[in-house]
C-alpha cells in the first residue's frame, strides 16, 4: 500500500507500566516513511509499582484501566475535529446499539468502559484516519487493556485499527522529524525486557542476529539497584550514582573490577545475569557498603555493560556492514550509554539515529510510527483480530 497524504493516527500503549496516549501524523511510502509527533501523553505507574520493587502485572492492568481514558483526553486536546457532516461519535450505528457494544468490548477492564464512554459523550469525533494500539510484546494482562480500548473507539468513530509491534516501534521512534536512513540498518534494542541486535534490511523486513540469553540489560539495571540499596525503578539511580563516581572516583575504584560476560564470544548474544552475580559477590565480600564503594561498583557495572554492547555492535556491523545504525529502547536514555555507542558510530563511519530523550522510554508516539508501518505493509486489521501476545517477536512484524 502507497500512501502519499499524511495519516493522522491515534496511537495506544499499554504495555507495561506507562499507560499512554498520542496523535501523530504519519506521510511517506515504505521506501521513505515519516512521522511527526502532535500530542504525547504519558502517565507513569511508578509509584503504585515502587512498594513491590518492580512491575505488578495485576496492577498494571488496573491502573491502564484507571487511567487510560485521561490519558487519551489529554492526547486528544488538540486534535482537530471531523468534518460537520461525519461528527457524530457513533458513526452509522445508533447511540444504544453502539454503547451496549462498547460495554461488551470492555466487560473486562474494570470501569474503563463508563471513563470512555463518559471521554466519546464530550468530546467531538476527532479528525483521526486510524487508531493503532500494541499487540505485543508485553504484559498480556496490561496489553489487553489497550486493545479493547482501540476497538471500543473504533466502533464509536468508525475509525479503522491496525496492531503494533512495541519493538518495531523502538526502531521507529529514530524516524521522529527525520527522514529513513540508508538502509539496511543495524538496530540495537535495549530496554527492561530485551536486549536485541536486529538488521533492518526495510520497515517490516527484520532479522534478529543476536539477543539476551538471560537477564535483558533494563532488568540487571534494576537487580544491581537491589543489591545496592537504590530506590525503584533502579536503572536511572545506578546511572546517577556511576556518573559521580566517574566526576569524582572514590578511593575505592581502583579495587573494582567486573567480567564482561560473552565480549569474546564469537556470536552476537549477551549474556547479563553473570554480570549482576559478580556485582552482588563483590558487595558481599567487600561487607558494610560505603558509599564510595556503591558508587565504584555502579560505575563498574555500568562501563562493562557499555563495553559489551560496544563489542556486540562492532562485531555486527563488521559482520553485515549496515549503512546505518539505530538505537532503540528505553534504556537508551542513559547517557552514558549513548555516548559510547555514538562513539563506536563516529569511529567506524555510520549514521547513528538515537529517538529524541522524550521518545526513548515507552511511548505511545512510537506506537503510531510503528502501527504506520504496518498499515503500509498490510492494511488496518479487523478489530476483532487484535489478540495480544506477550512473547511476540520482531521477526513477526
Amino acid at each position: 500500500m502507497r500512501v502519499c497524504m499524511p495519516v493522522r493516527i491515534l496511537a495506544i500503549e499499554t504495555s507495561c507500566d506507562e499507560t499512554a496516549a498520542a496523535v501523530c501524523e504519519c506521510g511517506g511510502a515504505l521506501d521513505a516513511p515519516t512521522f511527526e509527533v502532535k500530542s504525547n501523553a504519558v502517565h507513569s505507574q511508578v509509584e503504585a509499582h515502587r512498594e513491590f520493587g518492580g512491575v505488578v502485572p495485576s496492577l498494571a492492568k488496573r491502573e491502564h484501566a484507571k487511567n487510560l481514558a485521561a490519558v487519551l483526553a489529554e492526547a486528544l486536546k488538540n486534535c482537530p475535529t471531523a468534518p460537520t457532516e461525519i461528527r457524530s461519535p457513533y458513526g452509522s450505528g445508533d447511540r444504544i446499539s453502539v454503547n451496549g457494544g462498547i460495554r461488551k468490548i470492555l466487560e473486562r477492564e474494570g470501569g474503563l468502559a463508563d471513563a470512555l464512554l463518559d471521554l466519546i459523550a464530550k468530546t467531538p469525533k476527532p479528525a483521526i484516519d486510524l487508531i493503532a494500539v500494541t499487540v505485543g510484546p508485553g504484559l498480556e494482562p496490561a496489553l489487553w487493556v489497550g486493545i479493547s480500548a482501540a476497538r471500543a473507539l473504533a466502533l464509536a468513530w468508525q475509525v479503522p485499527v491496525v496492531g503494533a509491534d512495541h519493538m518495531e516501534g523502538h526502531i521507529a521512534a529514530s524516524l521522529a522529524g527525520r527522514a529513513s536512513p540508508p538502509l539496511p540498518a543495524l538496530a540495537l534494542l535495549i530496554s527492561g525486557g530485551h536486549t536485541e541486535l536486529a538488521l533492518v534490511k526495510g520497515w517490516g523486513a527484520y532479522e534478529v542476529l543476536g539477543e539476551t540469553r538471560d537477564d535483558a540489560v533494563g532488568e540487571a539495571y534494576d537487580k544491581v539497584a537491589r543489591i545496592l540499596g537504590l530506590p525503584y525503578p533502579g536503572g536511572p539511580e545506578v546511572a546517577k550514582l556511576a556518573a559521580a563516581a566517574r566526576a569524582n572516583p572514590p578511593v575505592e575504584r581502583d579495587d573494582v573490577k567486573l567480567p564482561r560476560p560473552m565480549i569474546a564470544s564469537g556470536d552476537l548474544d549477551f549474556s547479563l545475569s553473570g554480570l549482576k552475580t559478580a556485582v552482588l559477590y563483590a558487595a558481599r565480600d567487600f561487607g558494610e557498603l560505603t558509599e564510595g564503594f556503591k558508587a565504584s561498583l555502579a560505575a563498574e557495572f555500568e562501563e562493562a555493560v557499555a563495553d559489551v554492547l560496544a563489542a556486540k555492535v562492532r562485531a555486527a556491523i563488521e559482520a553485515h556492514g549496515p549503512k546505518s545504525l539505530i538505537v532503540g529502547g528505553g534504556v537508551i536514555a542513559n547517557g552514558y550509554l549513548r555516548e559510547r555507542l555514538a562513539a563506536v558510530a563516529k569511529d567506524v563511519g555510520l549514521e547513528l539515529l538515537l529517538p529524541p530523550p522524550g521518545l526513548a522510554t515507552d511511548n505511545a508516539a512510537m506506537v503510531a510510527a510503528a502501527g504506520y508501518l504496518r498499515f503500509l505493509r498490510s492494511g488496518p486489521d479487523a478489530p476483532a483480530s487484535l489478540i495480544a501476545n506477550g512473547s511476540r517477536r520482531l521477526t513477526d512484524s
